[in-house]
């Protein structure tokens, strides 16, 4: 599953010239093309799990479940609270979602805080 570190490692490697913008244009292929969906699962998936943990407690300070009808509004007006600098893209997210991805599509830390999104 890749994840928003992985992403910004590709860009900053571009932006250092370790790699030209079309090889990190093809690893970040490669990187999507990893989240599909299942071959052979047969359904649509129902649900937008979205789950926020503090690091340091183990609890859940958000547990919600969206169904996937109001999936486009639930990432748009939860992006709104993501700190800007955290690498958390909605746009890939709702790619993903889009493409017909399934299981966990955001696994970050960003300070005290453990997100986890996943569709099923």
């Amino acid at each position: 599953m890749p994840t928003a570190e992985e992403r910004l490692k590709i860009l900053e490697m571009i932006r250092e010239g370790k790699l030209t913008a079309e090889e990190g244009a093809r690893l970040l292929s490669a990187l999507n093309a990893s989240v599909k969906k299942p071959a052979g699962s047969g359904r649509d998936p129902k649900w937008l799990r979205v789950r926020v943990t503090d690091v340091r407690s183990g609890k859940a300070k958000v547990n919600v479940n969206l169904p996937m009808s109001l999936v486009n509004v639930g990432i748009r007006m939860g992006a709104r609270f993501v700190p800007s600098d955290s690498g958390f893209d909605a746009d890939s997210v709702m790619e993903s979602i889009r493409s017909g991805a399934t299981g966990k599509i955001v696994d970050m830390q960003e300070g005290d805080e453990y997100v986890e999104v996943w569709v099923e």
